[in-house]
């Protein structure tokens, strides 16, 4: 009789652990494409547009950033988008797999755009190592004042293990980022997204806690049963870089440990809430940040927002919104990172706290959020989900990083093995 308890129990757990990412296993019946700004409904077909470099270098890019380049007081007075991209993605990608051949490396591309246009340029790497592989995946970097450097970090999926790459930039030299050094260690297990929250300090995600890297079978059935169970083995590390006269001091700790999946991290702009994507669990975290006795980060009071889809990046913009970017059909993203399937659908989702009580609605999506999650829950905690972009993949498929510019009301999507990025202007 006890087995028979046991293994309804099992079940049971396993079936509620599934319940969690049924939104993102379930086929969508989505347009070809739909574009929308909290004025409506926009013209998608003649408001977005697939942006290319000349070499056509610029494809299977997974996060994206804005750099912002202020005066003395803080204001912005230019803003570009810098995108990591691995055209040799199918052949080495060390979330999904496979990990065939990391040759040849990933690139790093810089985005000039205007209220009218936009252009793409490969980023040069001076003094990285020759032997050192590149293979991007997370990227954040520190606003320029005055015209000062700034200090850029780059999650990179090496063949051996997976470190953070350390970079200057200069708004004089913008297609140039100069080597610092390379941040390794054991408290760094799956690194994947980072929210800055000085010139030094950053949290990461990490992803899994069993690894495509593992030997086998292993690497192959543990990281997948990780992700489908839910198991909370991923983890947010904390890093922090000092520099002294005797040399530099790289301290790690875990403010939050056993959550499932997270992927996209995101620090909003007064620095009091961490926000984290749960690709397993279809939702994002929002925790406050605090400091234990010892002074260490450490984050509480846990919200849980519901979402449509497996969120993958996120990013807040100055008012508080949170940019959340992701994917409605996982089977469809695997199919197209197996070569069996040519695109995957893409959706991306403004999370906007409701001011003075007014909530916002996603009514006018084709695949609006509540034939998935309950509006009414997510309106109870105090937010609103509206649908900026969405499409079946067939125009520009498997979405993983969204960010809006607030002073031209610009979109840019990366799609993760997608050729070039999706830009779609407010106004044509």
């Amino acid at each position: 009789m006890k087995r028979y308890v046991f293994a309804t129990a099992t079940l049971a757990l396993a079936a509620w652990r599934v319940s969690h990412i049924i939104n993102a296993l379930t086929p969508v019946d989505m347009p070809a494409e739909y574009f929308a700004t909290f004025d409506g409904p926009q013209n998608a077909s003649k408001q977005c547009h697939i942006l290319h470099d000349v070499d056509r270098k610029l494809s299977y890019c997974e996060d994206q950033t804005f750099w912002d380049i202020k005066d003395p007081e803080g204001n912005i007075i230019d803003r570009k988008v810098i995108a990591t991209c691995d055209p040799n993605r199918k052949n080495w990608n060390t979330v999904m797999g496979p990990l065939k051949d990391p040759n040849p490396k990933g690139h790093l591309f810089l985005i000039d755009f205007t209220t009218s246009s936009e252009k793409a340029k490969a980023i040069t790497l001076e003094n990285y190592p020759q032997a050192h592989d590149f293979h991007p995946l997370g990227i954040q970097i520190w606003p320029s004042i005055d015209g000062a450097l700034s200090n850029m970090f780059v999650v990179n999926h090496g063949r051996h293990n997976t470190t953070i790459e350390q970079f200057s930039i200069s708004p004089r030299t913008p297609n140039s980022a100069t080597y610092i050094r390379t941040i390794s260690s054991d408290a760094l297990i799956s690194p994947n997204a980072l929210a800055l929250i000085s010139q030094n300090s950053f949290f990461v995600s990490n992803d899994h806690y069993f690894t495509r890297r593992l030997p086998g079978i292993f690497g192959k059935v543990l990281p997948v049963l990780e992700t489908f169970s839910g198991l909370p083995l991923g983890f947010i590390s904390h890093v922090s870089i000092s520099e002294h006269l005797d040399g530099v001091e790289v301290s790690y700790d875990t403010p939050q440990a056993n959550y499932p999946f997270p992927n996209g991290v995101a620090l909003s702009p007064d620095g009091k809430t961490l926000a984290v994507a749960s690709s397993s669990f279809t939702r994002v975290t929002l925790y406050t940040r605090t400091r234990d006795q010892d002074g260490k980060e450490k984050l509480t009071s846990p919200k849980n927002i519901p979402f449509p889809f497996a969120p993958d990046n996120i990013h807040f913009e100055h008012d508080g919104t949170l940019i959340v970017t992701g994917h409605s059909h996982f089977p469809s993203l695997v199919a197209v990172a197996a070569g069996k399937k040519d695109h995957a659908p893409s959706w991306v989702i403004a999370l906007t706290p409701n001011a003075n009580g007014t909530v916002i609605s996603d009514s006018n999506t084709p695949f609006s959020v509540s034939r998935r999650v309950s509006e009414k829950a997510v309106h109870d905690a105090g937010y609103s989900l509206f649908t900026l972009y969405q499409g079946d993949g067939s125009k520009f498929g498997e979405s993983t990083t969204g960010i809006r510019d607030s002073r031209t009301g610009t979109l840019f999507v990366t799609g993760l093995y997608q050729e070039g990025l999706l830009v779609c202007r407010s106004s044509y």
